[in-house]
């Protein structure tokens, strides 16, 4: 039995991409580590709304993580290496990797990214829509009517 989707009704035309990211988000959704925020920062002088994400990512450096935008995709990773010198007595903090992906709307920009105490924070803007409206010319394709 094939699966119904929402977006085959003859008047979604071109939606098939949003299908997939839906698919990607709801795949993405399962892994719960890191844990995140998202938050809306209100608009000041100097600055537009934003919105930021903010990861934690406790005993992760600088250099251990990597922030990505792929195509419409921004992709956090996280790469610990296991340190062999190290000899633990109990060890409750593991040593792992993580991908982390938010599927961006289009116009969406990175503003930059910052760590500090163990958060990653990555702040985004998305620009002011122009709003377009645009009329659309109607041609005629009757022929003259030759009855005399």
């Amino acid at each position: 039995m094939s699966r119904q989707s929402p977006f085959g009704h003859p008047f979604l035309l071109g939606f098939d991409e949003i299908e997939q990211a839906l698919d990607r988000v709801a795949k993405a959704a399962a892994d719960g580590y890191p844990p995140y925020n998202i938050e809306r920062l209100p608009r000041t002088d100097r600055e537009p709304e934003r919105l930021r994400i903010t990861l934690a990512v406790a005993g992760f450096t600088r250099d251990q993580l990597d922030v990505t935008l792929e195509e419409s995709q921004l992709v956090i990773r996280g790469r610990q290496n296991e340190d062999k010198t190290r000899q633990f007595l109990h060890r409750g903090i593991a040593a792992r990797q993580f991908q982390r992906t938010f599927l961006l709307a289009d116009g969406m920009e990175v503003l930059g990214a910052d760590l500090s105490n163990g958060l990653l924070s990555i702040d985004l803007v998305r620009p002011e829509p122009e709003r377009v409206i645009r009329k659309i010319e109607i041609a005629s394709s009757d022929k003259p009517n030759r009855s005399a």
